[in-house]
């Protein structure tokens, strides 16, 4: 097969190498591409070690313990003869032996080391990329719906999307370098759902969530198995190209609070940073300035590319996977959810018959 520009085209994965082994999505899609039989060998990479029920999970894969930093990699995918490469590991979270710097260095270090193992290596033909809609950022001043061109209204500052800004660089790089590589980029939305450990359900975890005051984000969410369906649809489909990938529809933070069963507890912006920082020194989760900035403003994308182009279209809309995750986190409801799905109807009825 040959594409329009006349070069050859990888039709079908043959030899996939996926990155992040051990974290949820790339474990997942460790499992869903073996057990494809198109897929000749699946390879699957970690810098650290399986558990027993993820290496079972992972069937016929084979586990490659390397550290993409190092100059290994670019042995296996040679050795290997990779043509497909999914580079699934980068990280938003520091690890607990690090900080900052060393995220930095797993996340921006690790991708260069990657991409120019798959610059040098002859069989590649294919990589993707797990990105983020985080690059984006969030402000005050936010399109209503960023497309693959538009790029954040406002500086970011050093962290997790800082970093996905300079990866999603140096894979366009190896696409300019390697024109017979089709790189493909998902801008993945903030994900939820029963097994994800994510900012937003650390943020919904309590049973009182600071606001602020006179905001209320907007959210498009992305179902966890709806995530690992897009990388699994890139990595076969082959086509080249940035994606936002996010389900359809949104929910305002006031209503996922509510949806929830929690309490909001509106406070001026620097009220809601200084109750972050006292849930961090007494032991609680972490969020970020930029995560900050998303639970007061949200973030919207437009995706007519997945599915027009990528041919991709989520199973679970946003208000669906967000009660999803309320099902699968069993989170006891300070109000109880019917109730106020009870009164949201009712208020729609209102509405409708005002209107009329």
């Amino acid at each position: 097969m040959e594409s329009g520009d006349g070069r050859d085209a990888l039709q079908h994965p043959k030899v996939v190498l996926v990155t992040g082994a051990c974290r949820f999505l790339g474990g997942y899609l460790i499992a869903r591409l073996a057990a494809k039989p198109s897929v000749e060998r699946v390879i699957a990479v970690d810098a650290i070690a399986p558990s027993k029920d993820l290496l079972r999970r992972m069937g016929r894969a084979e586990f490659v313990r390397a550290d993409i930093r190092n100059p290994f990699i670019a042995k296996v995918i040679r050795n290997g003869e990779v043509d497909t490469v999914v580079h699934a590991a980068a990280a938003s979270y520091a690890p607990r032996s690090g900080g900052r710097a060393t995220l930095k260095e797993l996340n921006v270090m690790g991708a260069m080391q990657l991409f120019a193992a798959c610059q040098n290596a002859p069989t590649v033909r294919r990589v993707i990329l797990k990105s983020t809609s985080e690059v984006y950022g969030s402000s005050a001043f936010d399109l209503v719906m960023f497309t693959e061109v538009t790029s954040s209204r406002r500086p970011l500052g050093e962290g997790f999307a800082r970093d996905s800004i300079d990866i999603e660089g140096y894979a366009r790089g190896l696409g300019r370098r390697r024109p017979d590589i089709d790189v493909t980029i998902l801008r993945l939305a903030n994900m939820i759902g029963p097994a994800m450990d994510t900012a937003l359900s650390r943020y919904l975890a309590g049973p009182v969530v600071p606001t602020a005051v006179g905001r209320d984000a907007r959210l498009q969410l992305l179902h966890e198995q709806d995530a690992l369906g897009a990388l699994e649809r890139a990595t076969v489909a082959g086509k080249a190209g940035t994606f936002n990938i996010g389900a359809s529809g949104i929910i305002m933070m006031s209503q996922a609070i509510r949806r929830s069963g929690r309490l909001a507890l509106p406070l001026p912006q620097t009220g809601v940073r200084i109750v972050d920082s006292l849930l961090r020194a007494t032991g609680g989760s972490e969020i970020n300035r930029d995560q900050m900035r998303y639970m007061t403003y949200g973030r919207v994308m437009d995706t007519a590319r997945m599915r027009t182009e990528l041919g991709y279209q989520p199973k679970w809309t946003t208000i669906e996977a967000f009660d999803d995750y309320v099902r699968g986190r069993g989170l006891t409801p300070i109000i109880d959810p019917r109730w106020v799905r009870s009164m949201e109807s009712r208020a729609v009825a209102v509405a409708q018959r005002w209107g009329d």
